[in-house]
């Protein structure tokens, strides 16, 4: 019988080949994937013939099994086949859970380790030409989770609101008019932001302006969760914010 033992993994923003070597490498060794909704289940091709494939993502908030749920199943497949891979979208230690599944599999004396991943906070803007940090517009990024376990609006936004940081914000989609209401309250209304959705993938969506104006565009542009949420001067080095501000600033000369 093979040895019990857990691999985290994670599996990148989407792009498949944002994923590391060594995360293909353990998924190719595994007998049971257990993978997440953010996962690309292409991944899911280097998998053994064998092995076991079990969906235990959610979306729009429906779940397919609870986080304690899943724990349970980690342990129970390691003692059973072996080698278990979870396979989470991101990177596992960004808001990602992944060291609750950890914790649990170690009391039961199952060997751990854990594959990092590409996190979507920074892929995400990169994947649209937008850096978190550039010299001249940022010394700083701050990576916040809009939503915390009790569903209120993270009071670390509130603080970064007041900083000069580039501030990304994961899972903060349904919070949104609040976050705008709380930069616009520390004047930085002109502030350019970015929400981008599905970024590294072929079917990005993402939608520019500033403050003020992005809650119509992103109505526009159909934008939904889950998407990442960029507030900061280094928006405005995108090409489409940079024609937009051109614009106004020649009309602004006429007048």
């Amino acid at each position: 019988m093979n040895i019990p033992r857990l691999t985290l993994i994670g599996a990148g923003p989407g792009d498949i080949d944002l994923i590391t070597v060594k995360g293909i490498r353990a998924i190719k060794s595994a007998d049971v994937v257990l993978y997440d909704a953010l996962a690309n289940e292409e991944l899911l091709e280097f998998a053994h013939p064998k092995a076991l494939r079990i969906y235990v993502g959610k979306r729009l908030g429906k779940y397919v099994y609870t986080q304690d749920e899943i724990n349970q199943k980690i342990v129970s497949l390691a003692l059973e086949y072996g080698h278990v891979v979870r396979l989470k979208g991101g990177d596992p230690f960004v808001f990602g859970r992944g060291f609750e599944e950890i914790e649990y599999a170690r009391n039961f004396n199952i060997e751990c380790e854990v594959v990092s991943g590409v996190t979507s906070a920074i892929a995400a803007p990169a994947s649209i030409g937008i850096p978190v940090t550039t010299r001249g517009f940022s010394e700083s990024f701050w990576v916040i989770t809009g939503t915390t376990k009790a569903g209120e609006l993270s009071k670390d936004i509130t603080l970064a609101a007041q900083s000069t940081a580039t501030v990304v914000i994961l899972m903060g989609m349904s919070k949104l008019t609040q976050i705008c209401e709380l930069f616009a309250m520390n004047g930085k209304s002109e502030t350019p932001i970015a929400i981008i959705q599905n970024g590294t993938r072929n079917n990005v969506n993402f939608a520019i302006g500033t403050v003020s104006t992005i809650i119509p565009i992103v109505k526009e542009q159909q934008i939904s969760n889950p998407a990442v949420i960029v507030i900061g001067e280094v928006v405005s080095l995108h090409p489409s914010f940079i024609e937009k501000f051109s614009d106004e600033l020649a009309l602004s000369n006429k007048l």
